[in-house]
Protein backbone atom coordinates (compact mmCIF):
# COMPACT_ATOMS: atom_id res chain seq x y z
CA UNK A 1 0.00 0.00 0.00
CA UNK A 2 0.97 3.65 -0.34
CA UNK A 3 0.20 6.01 2.55
CA UNK A 4 -0.09 9.75 1.99
CA UNK A 5 -0.76 12.56 4.45
CA UNK A 6 -2.99 15.59 4.05
CA UNK A 7 -0.04 17.92 4.72
CA UNK A 8 2.41 15.71 2.81
CA UNK A 9 4.65 15.08 5.83
CA UNK A 10 4.92 12.24 8.35
CA UNK A 11 6.59 14.32 11.07
CA UNK A 12 8.65 17.48 11.60
CA UNK A 13 11.85 15.78 10.44
CA UNK A 14 10.15 14.62 7.25
CA UNK A 15 8.92 18.19 6.76
CA UNK A 16 12.40 19.69 7.11
CA UNK A 17 13.91 17.27 4.61
CA UNK A 18 10.93 17.71 2.28
CA UNK A 19 11.59 21.44 2.06
CA UNK A 20 15.30 20.94 1.30
CA UNK A 21 16.65 20.86 -2.26
CA UNK A 22 20.02 19.55 -1.03
CA UNK A 23 19.10 16.25 0.65
CA UNK A 24 16.10 13.92 0.80
CA UNK A 25 14.89 10.89 2.74
CA UNK A 26 14.62 7.97 0.31
CA UNK A 27 13.33 5.29 2.70
CA UNK A 28 12.75 4.40 6.33
CA UNK A 29 14.84 1.28 6.86
CA UNK A 30 13.54 0.69 10.36
CA UNK A 31 11.39 2.34 13.02
CA UNK A 32 10.69 1.12 16.55
CA UNK A 33 9.54 2.52 19.92
CA UNK A 34 12.30 2.43 22.54
CA UNK A 35 10.46 3.68 25.62
CA UNK A 36 7.62 6.01 26.53
CA UNK A 37 7.21 8.89 24.09
CA UNK A 38 10.35 8.03 22.11
CA UNK A 39 11.14 5.95 19.05
CA UNK A 40 14.16 5.38 16.84
CA UNK A 41 14.31 5.27 13.07
CA UNK A 42 16.99 4.52 10.51
CA UNK A 43 16.62 6.78 7.48
CA UNK A 44 18.15 6.24 4.05
CA UNK A 45 19.43 9.56 2.70
CA UNK A 46 20.45 10.91 -0.68
CA UNK A 47 22.19 14.23 -1.20
CA UNK A 48 24.31 16.56 0.92
CA UNK A 49 24.98 14.69 4.16
CA UNK A 50 26.34 17.81 5.88
CA UNK A 51 23.02 19.50 5.15
CA UNK A 52 21.29 16.45 6.65
CA UNK A 53 23.26 16.93 9.88
CA UNK A 54 22.31 20.62 9.92
CA UNK A 55 18.61 19.83 9.44
CA UNK A 56 18.64 17.29 12.25
CA UNK A 57 20.56 19.65 14.55
CA UNK A 58 17.89 22.29 13.94
CA UNK A 59 14.99 19.93 14.66
CA UNK A 60 13.50 19.88 18.16
CA UNK A 61 11.97 16.48 17.37
CA UNK A 62 15.39 14.83 16.80
CA UNK A 63 16.55 14.18 20.37
CA UNK A 64 19.69 12.30 19.32
CA UNK A 65 21.10 11.51 15.89
CA UNK A 66 24.07 10.34 13.90
CA UNK A 67 24.68 10.46 10.13
CA UNK A 68 27.03 8.12 8.28
CA UNK A 69 27.85 7.62 4.62
CA UNK A 70 29.94 8.78 1.70
CA UNK A 71 29.39 11.00 -1.32
CA UNK A 72 25.65 11.53 -1.73
CA UNK A 73 24.41 8.33 -0.04
CA UNK A 74 24.05 7.78 3.68
CA UNK A 75 21.91 6.77 6.63
CA UNK A 76 20.74 8.66 9.67
CA UNK A 77 20.06 7.06 13.05
CA UNK A 78 17.54 9.32 14.78
CA UNK A 79 15.91 9.10 18.20
CA UNK A 80 12.68 11.07 18.07
CA UNK A 81 9.96 12.32 20.32
CA UNK A 82 6.70 10.53 19.50
CA UNK A 83 4.10 12.86 18.00
CA UNK A 84 1.01 12.32 15.88
CA UNK A 85 0.45 10.68 13.49
CA UNK A 86 3.42 8.37 14.24
CA UNK A 87 2.13 7.49 17.72
CA UNK A 88 -1.30 6.58 16.36
CA UNK A 89 0.17 4.52 13.52
CA UNK A 90 2.38 2.55 15.92
CA UNK A 91 -0.62 1.93 18.15
CA UNK A 92 -2.62 0.57 15.21
CA UNK A 93 0.20 -1.83 14.30
CA UNK A 94 0.38 -3.12 17.88
CA UNK A 95 -3.38 -3.40 18.35
CA UNK A 96 -3.94 -5.37 15.14
CA UNK A 97 -0.67 -7.32 15.30
CA UNK A 98 0.54 -6.09 11.91
CA UNK A 99 4.14 -6.69 10.89
CA UNK A 100 5.92 -4.39 8.43
CA UNK A 101 8.38 -5.60 5.81
CA UNK A 102 11.22 -3.09 5.77
CA UNK A 103 12.15 -0.72 4.27
CA UNK A 104 9.27 1.71 3.75
CA UNK A 105 10.14 3.57 0.57
CA UNK A 106 9.17 7.12 -0.32
CA UNK A 107 7.37 7.42 -3.66
CA UNK A 108 5.83 10.27 -5.61
CA UNK A 109 2.07 10.12 -6.14
CA UNK A 110 -0.23 12.45 -8.05
CA UNK A 111 -1.30 14.16 -4.83
CA UNK A 112 1.85 14.17 -2.70
CA UNK A 113 4.89 12.24 -1.66
CA UNK A 114 3.94 9.04 0.14
CA UNK A 115 5.34 5.92 1.76
CA UNK A 116 5.12 2.53 0.06
CA UNK A 117 4.51 0.00 2.83
CA UNK A 118 4.33 -3.80 2.76
CA UNK A 119 2.16 -4.98 5.67
CA UNK A 120 1.99 -8.62 6.80
CA UNK A 121 -0.93 -10.08 8.72
CA UNK A 122 -4.27 -11.80 8.33
CA UNK A 123 -6.72 -10.30 5.84
CA UNK A 124 -9.08 -9.43 8.68
CA UNK A 125 -6.36 -7.71 10.71
CA UNK A 126 -5.17 -5.66 7.75
CA UNK A 127 -8.74 -4.59 6.90
CA UNK A 128 -9.38 -3.50 10.49
CA UNK A 129 -6.04 -1.66 10.65
CA UNK A 130 -6.81 0.17 7.40
CA UNK A 131 -10.23 1.19 8.74
CA UNK A 132 -8.60 2.54 11.91
CA UNK A 133 -6.27 4.96 10.11
CA UNK A 134 -6.69 8.50 11.46
CA UNK A 135 -8.25 11.31 9.45
CA UNK A 136 -5.82 12.94 7.05
CA UNK A 137 -4.06 9.71 6.09
CA UNK A 138 -5.04 8.14 2.76
CA UNK A 139 -4.33 4.53 1.80
CA UNK A 140 -3.90 3.44 -1.81
CA UNK A 141 -3.88 -0.36 -1.97
CA UNK A 142 -1.39 -1.47 -4.63
CA UNK A 143 -1.67 -5.26 -4.43
CA UNK A 144 -2.69 -8.20 -2.23
CA UNK A 145 -1.24 -11.68 -2.11
CA UNK A 146 0.68 -14.33 -0.29
CA UNK A 147 4.00 -13.26 1.18
CA UNK A 148 7.07 -14.87 -0.37
CA UNK A 149 9.66 -15.21 2.44
CA UNK A 150 12.31 -16.21 -0.09
CA UNK A 151 11.73 -13.21 -2.29
CA UNK A 152 11.58 -10.58 0.39
CA UNK A 153 9.73 -7.41 -0.43
CA UNK A 154 7.52 -7.39 -3.49
CA UNK A 155 8.91 -5.92 -6.66
CA UNK A 156 8.72 -2.12 -6.69
CA UNK A 157 5.97 -0.52 -8.77
CA UNK A 158 5.63 2.84 -10.47
CA UNK A 159 3.08 5.36 -9.27
CA UNK A 160 0.43 6.62 -11.69
CA UNK A 161 2.38 9.86 -12.19
CA UNK A 162 5.62 7.96 -12.82
CA UNK A 163 3.89 5.67 -15.34
CA UNK A 164 2.52 8.72 -17.17
CA UNK A 165 5.99 10.27 -17.42
CA UNK A 166 7.68 6.99 -18.35
CA UNK A 167 5.17 6.27 -21.13
CA UNK A 168 5.58 9.81 -22.48
CA UNK A 169 9.38 9.53 -22.33
CA UNK A 170 9.28 6.27 -24.31
CA UNK A 171 6.82 7.60 -26.91
CA UNK A 172 8.82 10.82 -27.36
CA UNK A 173 12.07 8.92 -27.89
CA UNK A 174 13.83 9.79 -24.65
CA UNK A 175 15.41 6.32 -24.54
CA UNK A 176 16.39 6.24 -28.21
CA UNK A 177 20.05 6.54 -29.22
CA UNK A 178 20.57 9.40 -29.76
CA UNK A 179 17.81 10.86 -27.60
CA UNK A 180 14.96 12.51 -29.44
CA UNK A 181 13.68 14.66 -26.57
CA UNK A 182 14.93 16.37 -23.41
CA UNK A 183 13.90 16.81 -19.78
CA UNK A 184 12.79 20.35 -20.62
CA UNK A 185 10.51 19.20 -23.45
CA UNK A 186 8.97 16.45 -21.33
CA UNK A 187 8.44 18.93 -18.50
CA UNK A 188 6.62 21.33 -20.84
CA UNK A 189 4.23 18.61 -22.02
CA UNK A 190 3.33 17.64 -18.43
CA UNK A 191 3.42 21.16 -16.98
CA UNK A 192 6.17 20.21 -14.53
CA UNK A 193 9.47 21.78 -13.53
CA UNK A 194 12.50 20.42 -15.39
CA UNK A 195 14.12 19.43 -12.10
CA UNK A 196 11.00 17.50 -11.10
CA UNK A 197 11.08 15.52 -14.35
CA UNK A 198 14.77 14.76 -13.83
CA UNK A 199 14.12 13.48 -10.30
CA UNK A 200 11.10 11.43 -11.42
CA UNK A 201 13.09 9.77 -14.19
CA UNK A 202 15.88 8.87 -11.76
CA UNK A 203 13.33 7.26 -9.44
CA UNK A 204 11.67 5.44 -12.35
CA UNK A 205 14.97 4.04 -13.58
CA UNK A 206 15.96 2.99 -10.04
CA UNK A 207 12.60 1.23 -9.58
CA UNK A 208 12.86 -0.61 -12.89
CA UNK A 209 16.45 -1.60 -12.17
CA UNK A 210 15.41 -2.98 -8.76
CA UNK A 211 12.58 -4.93 -10.38
CA UNK A 212 14.99 -6.37 -12.96
CA UNK A 213 17.50 -7.33 -10.28
CA UNK A 214 14.76 -9.01 -8.23
CA UNK A 215 13.58 -10.99 -11.26
CA UNK A 216 17.12 -12.22 -11.94
CA UNK A 217 17.51 -13.73 -8.44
Amino acid sequence: MVLTWADGRLNAIDDRFGRSDAVSIEAIRYLNPVHEQRYVELLELRGDLEQARALLADSQEALEYDVAGADDRGVAYVQCQVVEPVDELLSILREHEIVLDWPMTYVDTEAARGLEVTALGTSRAIQHAAAALPDGIDLDLQRLGEYDPGGGQSSPTLTARQRELFELAVSEGYYEVPRETTHRELAAKLDLATGTVSEHLQRIEATLAARYTSAMR
